[in-house]
């Protein structure tokens, strides 16, 4: 008995030795290397248009629907930040006076905001961080009626819309326009995954922009009527995807009844940089799921 079950485990192990004999021998002989990569699968995702590119070389990963001209909310905030940041001499600590319009415009649109207060001076650099943190609309007025031009503030803003749609046109957009400075259209505000991605990823070209968007919270001190400085409530980035998305760098979310949920996002890993769109998904989370599928899959095809 004793003889029989050391005859049975000797032929155990006697097998086991010769398939790892075998195993060895083609790692070795480089069967296993030589095995196609698994494919990526591409995504699917819940929003009803999609684009990501590498932001690097503008070659396209990823499409759904990426021509389909949509409603953006404030996504077009990317465009009323990069045409201020475009302008000559721009001096960033400029001192922009808060109009009680402003105030009467997001309480009028319910729209959201940096809750500016009327008569406070507040630096370009400021209402930049206000414009793109909360989604500030007071901030994208006071921004569209300083750098318009005209004697009225009627005139200046439809100036700087003509701004807007002058630097769609200059990158070659097809599908893009704009009637709004902050995203809440009327009937003509529109773009595309592909546009709205190229916007951005021109935007994040200059220094200043690319500092604003990757920040998650910030604190302005903005100088009161009477002189006195006044400490605002912090400003919280409305991306979400900065502080659950290891690498992302921006870049602006947007909403609205027509627009849903929207997210304009960019991450950088490795050194290599993805950027895109979502447009339409169904809430703030499955807009950030999307995106995390798209980024996901934009880098493991990079």
């Amino acid at each position: 008995m004793i003889t029989a079950i050391s005859g049975i485990k000797g032929s155990r192990l006697r097998r086991a030795a010769a398939v790892s004999v075998t195993a060895g021998a083609v790692l070795a002989g480089g069967a296993f290397a030589a095995a196609p990569a698994q494919a990526v699968t591409t995504p699917s995702i819940v929003a009803k248009g999609g684009y990501v590119m590498n932001n690097a070389t503008a070659k396209t990963l990823y499409t759904k629907a990426a021509d389909t001209k949509r409603s953006t909310g404030s996504t077009t905030k990317i465009m009323t930040a990069k045409v201020v940041l475009a302008q000559s001499n721009l001096n960033l600590d400029k001192k922009v006076t808060i109009q009680k319009a402003y105030s009467d415009y997001v309480v009028a649109n319910n729209a959201s905001q940096a809750h500016l207060i009327v008569g406070d001076k507040v630096t370009v650099r400021q209402l930049l961080y206000g414009l793109m943190l909360p989604s500030g609309c007071d901030a994208a007025y006071a921004l569209a009626d300083t750098y318009g031009t005209g004697s009225t503030r009627a005139a200046r803003v439809k100036s700087f819309i003509g701004k807007m749609n002058k630097a769609a046109t200059a990158l070659g957009l097809k599908n893009t326009h704009f009637d709004s400075f902050d995203g809440i259209g009327n009937g003509s505000n529109y773009s595309t995954p592909r546009d709205l991605t190229k916007i951005a990823s021109s935007a994040m070209k200059n220094a200043t922009f690319r500092t604003v968007v990757k920040t998650k919270k910030y604190t302005a001190k903005t100088i009161t009527k009477t002189g006195s400085t006044r400490t605002m409530s912090p400003w919280t980035n409305t991306n979400g995807l900065l502080s659950s998305y290891s690498g992302t760098i921006g870049i602006k979310t947007g909403s609205g009844p027509e627009a849903k949920y929207c997210l304009v996002f960019a991450a950088t890993r490795n050194g290599k940089t993805v950027i895109g769109t979502v447009l339409a998904s169904t809430s703030i989370a499955q807009r950030e799921a999307d995106a995390k599928k798209l980024m996901n899959y934009g880098f493991a095809v990079l």
